[in-house]
């Protein structure tokens, strides 16, 4: 049903994307020097709608999945579908569907802020409901005893526990709005051309007319912003964040700010908190949980029939929304060839085996520089910013680099196309293998030392175990990364030539420049199909054997 549902929103796309304007132009970007800061100021503030709309939607649906096992059937699978949705061919259906409704500045603004809320969101999501489902028992159990309602466990157990994880995916999440900014702000299709003024433009703007300065320019603007970032935000949250690590003692080194601690000593700062968010907390906290209460008393046995009935009448609705829909759909399907049904099947076998290649290697080299800076605080001193500065280039902006240097190889595109994928994907395993590096229990590493456990059994018993549901969420939105970046990665136009090679991501690309909605709907429901098959038959069952066997108690 919920392949269906989705088959039937993207049909819905495609034929609001049909009645989109035939001519479409955007505003100028300027690559002068001097609109570098108000085009920044632009971006950060795309890249903040879109954060705030990926945490609420990440708290919501990961808690609604852990907690529910009825939720759970649908929702796991329609996040596996969501995520596996190539986000580079979702633009184009979300823009033009939204161009033919609203006017095509909001159009174009909104769409940019669905594009990187859909860099952002699938990893913070599944960190959020990874987290809610390896709580240790012991602190569940006090929780009960305590009575704790919904708010406070929300507050007291459930979000402390997961704090760390989500503070390295929130950097995750920023270095993967980063990576599609240059997508976001710029889109064209034939006569279609959508833009926004912003760093994304400017630096794909420049890079198209060949203006080295104004490369140079737009990536130290870039860089720039990812260090102060890191020193005001990230850092801070950091250093902050280990109070709610798990342990009986505290690290050798802990991570320290001097941000952070310029504001614990700040009495200005001290005052506002303790004469404004105080109060608001107590206040937030008393309304919560009187209303939760006093909902609880008022719900009428009788009453939850007639909820039961308004449930069934909206799924009724809903289901015949999404079954017609799905047969508009298959109609529109029934335009493929039997030859480009063949095609959609070889381009998803190739590009399977570039996304293993490309996943293989991240593994190989993430885990142990990963708990390398995880578990090493002098070392993540030095490296933290320079792995965010990395993550955040855009891996598109460095591709015609690659390419020049590895098409004079054999299968010089094929390789290039594992590396491009590889580029963007790595840091979803990296960031969330630092950390589960970061929140392994100081004394357990002190008993790892007075057993004098090789370094070997060091890592066989007790820092694999612990990396292992981290491993896991990182790897699914790792995969689910490489699958999009194959769009990017196996269609490319350098020199004035257009390069592509076999594979789903090609046949998408070439679907999308061509307007051919039929491949192009074909060829993403491959895809989408390919990827659910896999995160069902694979990383879902490793999802179980963590919350099973290598849970925290």
């Amino acid at each position: 049903m919920v392949l269906l549902g989705v088959g039937g929103l993207i049909y819905m796309g495609v034929r609001l994307a049909m009645g989109a304007p035939e001519v479409v132009s955007g505003p100028e970007v300027n690559l002068s020097p001097k609109v570098l800061p108000y085009y920044l100021c632009l971006s950060l503030g795309r890249m903040a709608a879109a954060y705030v709309l990926s945490v609420i939607f990440s708290l919501v649906y990961g808690y609604m999945a852990a907690r529910y096992q009825t939720a759970e059937k649908i929702l796991l699978p329609l996040l596996d579908v969501l995520q596996s949705v190539p986000i580079l061919s979702f633009l184009p259906v979300v823009l033009l569907g939204l161009s033919a409704v609203l006017p095509q500045k909001l159009a174009v603004e909104l769409s940019a802020i669905v594009l990187i809320f859909t860099s952002q969101a699938w990893n913070f999501t599944f960190a959020w409901y990874q987290s809610l489902t390896t709580i240790p028992n012991d602190l569940k159990e006090a929780s009960s005893i305590f009575r704790l309602n919904f708010w406070l466990r929300f507050k007291r157990l459930e979000l402390p526990f997961a704090a760390i994880s989500l503070i390295w995916n929130s950097m995750m999440s920023w270095a993967g709005g980063w990576f599609f900014l240059m997508a976001a702000e710029i889109f064209t299709a034939g006569n279609k051309d959508f833009r926004l003024q912003g760093l994304g433009s400017y630096l794909q703007s420049a890079a198209n007319e060949g203006d080295l300065q104004a490369i140079a320019l737009g990536l130290a603007t870039l860089v720039g912003t990812i260090v102060v970032l890191d020193q005001l935000v990230w850092r801070p949250l950091l250093a902050w964040g280990q109070r709610f690590k798990l342990g009986m003692v505290e690290e050798e080194i802990p991570p320290t700010s001097w941000f952070y601690s310029a504001i614990r000593s700040s009495h200005l700062i001290s005052r506002i908190r303790r004469r404004v968010f105080n109060p608001l907390s107590r206040l937030l906290d008393s309304r919560l949980i009187k209303y939760q209460g006093s909902k609880e008393s008022q719900l009428p046995p009788a009453g939850k029939r007639s909820y039961r009935y308004l449930f069934y009448g909206l799924g009724f609705l809903g289901l015949s929304i999404i079954l017609y829909e799905a047969y508009q759909a298959m109609q529109l399907l029934l335009n493929v060839s039997l030859t480009d049904w063949g095609r959609i099947l070889v381009g998803v076998l190739a590009t399977l085996l570039r996304v293993l290649l490309a996943l293989l290697i991240a593994l190989a080299w993430t885990i142990p520089l990963g708990v390398a800076i995880g578990t090493n605080r002098r070392l993540a001193t030095w490296l933290q910013p320079v792995v965010q500065v990395a993550a955040s280039v855009p891996a598109t902006a460095l591709f015609p680099v690659v390419l020049l240097v590895v098409l004079k190889l054999p299968s010089g595109l094929n390789l290039a196309a594992v590396l491009l994928m590889l580029m963007g994907t790595q840091w979803y395993l990296l960031f969330n293998v630092i950390a589960g590096a970061s929140a392994i229990p100081q004394d357990l590493k002190y008993t790892a030392s007075l057993l004098q456990l090789s370094r070997w059994r060091r890592w066989r018993a007790l820092i694999l175990p612990a990396l292992f549901p981290y491993v896991i969420t990182g790897a699914i939105t790792a995969s689910g990364g490489a699958w999009n970046a194959s769009i990017v990665a196996e269609y490319v136009q350098f020199g004035g030539q257009t390069l592509f090679t076999v594979g789903v991501g090609s046949l998408i690309a070439q679907a999308t420049a061509n307007g051919n909605y039929p491949l192009l709907l074909a060829s993403t429901l491959g895809m989408i199909l390919a990827v659910t098959t896999i995160n069902r038959l694979v990383w879902r069952r490793l999802y179980r054997l963590a919350e099973e066997k290598f849970h925290m108690d």
